[in-house]
């Protein structure tokens, strides 16, 4: 069964230097329909004005990704980390017991845009931990590359829960194809451009719910970047 979530049906909120849009329910954004597919519990969509960011902040018992599209994110937090990441970044925090964190748009004169995306861990009370890893020199281009795992492999994230996450870039015209194991799900979600998957046709920002299905075929209409979840 496939269950699409269409962009202008997800959350949004406008703060001026803060553009959001919520996939599954936050913050003030609550809809019972919604509140999360499988350990997958948020996909935010934002776009943070030159400057601007979230400021020092408490997290605990999630495992956090965040992946900038455009843009450059300045990250600091608790554990003695602070970096930089461009167009193509990631970034994997473990919040554990507990973590304090910022985000803030790096430029003084361009707008950022990224997704964040948070996952229920395997269990509670892990230690916090922080990695990152870049696509900007290596982009997974023609066919689904995995970005994340619990068992990662070298230049992958690791999550500590039994999901991963993978990334494709399709030029129009170009097809490819992802398969799951039995009794797995999958969450699509179009990052750029128009792609059709097994004869729903997405653009950027819907989403796909996947369930009972094992095969999956992605065409794309546009210069497409999608992004799947591999879900227990």
């Amino acid at each position: 069964m496939l269950t699409v979530r269409r962009a202008w049906e997800r959350g949004h909120a406008n703060h001026g230097w803060l553009a959001a849009s919520h996939t599954f329910s936050f913050a003030n954004y609550d809809d019972p329909r919604w509140r999360g597919f499988r350990a997958l519990r948020v996909f935010n969509e934002d776009r943070i004005a030159p400057g601007a960011g979230f400021g020092m902040h408490g997290h605990r018992d999630m495992e956090i990704i965040t992946y900038v599209l455009d843009g450059a994110l300045r990250h600091t937090d608790s554990m003695g980390n602070t970096s930089v990441l461009e167009r193509g970044g990631l970034q994997r925090m473990t919040a554990g017991t507990g973590v304090r964190h910022s985000e803030m748009n790096a430029s003084a004169t361009e707008p950022i845009h990224l997704v964040q995306i948070w996952i229920l861990p395997e269990r509670a009370g892990l230690t916090p931990s922080y990695e990152e890893t870049s696509l900007r020199d290596n982009p997974p281009r023609g066919a689904f590359q995995r970005i994340a795992a619990r068992k990662a492999q070298p230049d992958e994230l690791t999550i500590h829960q039994d999901a991963s996450i993978w990334l494709a870039t399709l030029a129009p015209g170009e097809t490819t194809n992802h398969s799951l194991a039995p009794e797995r799900y999958a969450w699509v979600q179009v990052l750029r451009g128009m792609v059709t998957v097994n004869g729903h046709a997405l653009q950027a920002g819907d989403g796909l719910a996947v369930c009972a299905e094992r095969d999956l075929a992605f065409d794309a209409a546009a210069e497409s970047e999608i992004m799947l979840f591999d879900l227990a």
